[in-house]
């Protein structure tokens, strides 16, 4: 994912594809974000006009979809399951390792900018639970050790 945020022409270009298409404003936002890493408040006025909508309206999309960002997220998102199959499993007291350990709160990047932690609503995992992911890795069984674990091999560079 890069973080070099288009320019007027290299968004037009981008947003193109998507503008006959049902559900392109939705497309274009979840490409983009994917893109660049996050859509930046600079872009929402050159979107809005491209699919002539208001600003307001692309505003109410993205903020409406969790996985669209406004922000720049950390080197790292770590999605940790608040359904309630994960929290009858643990996932709050997970959670609340998981903030002391990043140092970041649910919808929050660390101050280093390494870790995003983000709650998610079901990762399909819930034999597993509690179950989060991190950087679209799903883990299962997640207690306070094996957080630390996956979080000390994310840190040596390696993958658990």
């Amino acid at each position: 994912m890069s973080q070099n945020i288009p320019s007027d022409a290299e968004l037009t270009r981008f947003l193109d594809p998507f503008l006959n298409m049902q559900g392109g404003l939705l497309e274009a936002l979840i490409a983009y974000n994917a893109r660049y890493g996050f859509i930046t408040a600079d872009a929402i006025p050159h979107i809005a006009d491209a699919f002539n909508l208001s600003r307001a309206d692309v505003y109410g999309v993205i903020s409406f979809y969790h996985d669209l960002r406004q922000e720049p997220p950390g080197e790292h998102i770590v999605k940790i399951c608040q359904a309630e199959a994960c929290q009858a499993m643990g996932s709050r007291d997970l959670t609340e390792h998981a903030e002391s350990t990043l140092g970041a709160t649910l919808h929050d990047t660390d101050s280093s900018g390494t870790y995003t932690v983000e709650p998610v609503y079901c990762l399909g995992n819930c034999a597993c639970s509690p179950a989060m992911m991190i950087d679209n890795k799903t883990y299962g069984r997640v207690t306070r050790d094996r957080f630390d674990q996956i979080v000390s091999s994310l840190k040596k560079g390696a993958s658990s």
